[in-house]
């Protein structure tokens, strides 16, 4: 499949679940760093859950840099607990704020004016931060155009018959990245109807009958 017939099929998958689901206002949170902190605690846990913990972090003023940086990771990891593996994103965060304050000085408009290469190489070196926290803080808090692979995303490509020849994170980004203008509207809309259409549709055991993508979807042929 030649790069042209699959920017196609890419922006008539995007057009369809704009179509039907609408812009998803993503990422859903009050201010960047709780996105940030959303990214972290939704690894391996259902985002009701990182809501709660979020919540609770609020209410104890912990849901800052500075906060995280004077608490124990005990104490987070208390106020964490409703999202699971509460220790380990409990010294996450730990690591995640002490290397904010000290590489950025607690800025996020000095983050946010790094280079994406660059900036992505200093995320993967903090404790607990892998490709999709990276990228996600990369999109939605810096506000740069790097696609977000996510399990939903790596599920519906696969059925959809689009699977890379590699199952490696960077070879499905690369299929976004290199068939799709870089923009970060695109990217950030694009990476939220597919979680979308993964939860609404594309689940474990799918609904294809309600899934607006069906009559393109190898999957769906071949049941």
């Amino acid at each position: 499949m030649d790069k042209q017939t699959k920017r196609q099929i890419l922006l008539d998958i995007y057009q369809r679940l704009m179509a039907r689901y609408g812009s998803q206002h993503w990422w859903p949170a009050q201010e960047p760093f709780e996105v940030i902190v959303g990214a972290i605690l939704t690894q391996s846990a259902a985002w009701t859950n990182v809501e709660k913990a979020i919540a609770n972090l609020r209410a104890a003023e912990a849901l800052s840099p500075s906060a995280l940086r004077q608490r124990t990771t005990t104490e987070i990891a208390e106020l964490i607990h409703p999202c699971g593996y509460y220790n380990a994103k409990a010294a996450k965060l730990k690591a995640f704020a002490h290397w904010f304050g000290k590489e950025f000085g607690d800025s996020l408009d000095k983050l946010s004016a790094s280079d994406i290469d660059d900036l992505r190489q200093k995320l993967l070196s903090v404790h607990g931060i892998g490709d999709e926290t990276a990228d996600s803080i990369i999109l939605y808090v810096a506000n740069k155009p790097l696609f977000v692979i996510d399990a939903y995303t790596r599920r519906i490509i696969d059925r959809l018959g689009l699977s890379p020849d590699s199952a490696g994170y960077s070879a499905y980004q690369a299929l976004f990245m290199n068939n799709l203008p870089h923009d970060t509207t695109l990217f950030n809309e694009y990476h939220a109807l597919l979680v979308q259409l993964g939860k609404d549709a594309c689940r474990k055991r799918p609904l294809c009958q309600k899934c607006c993508l069906n009559d393109v979807c190898r999957f769906y042929k071949e049941r």
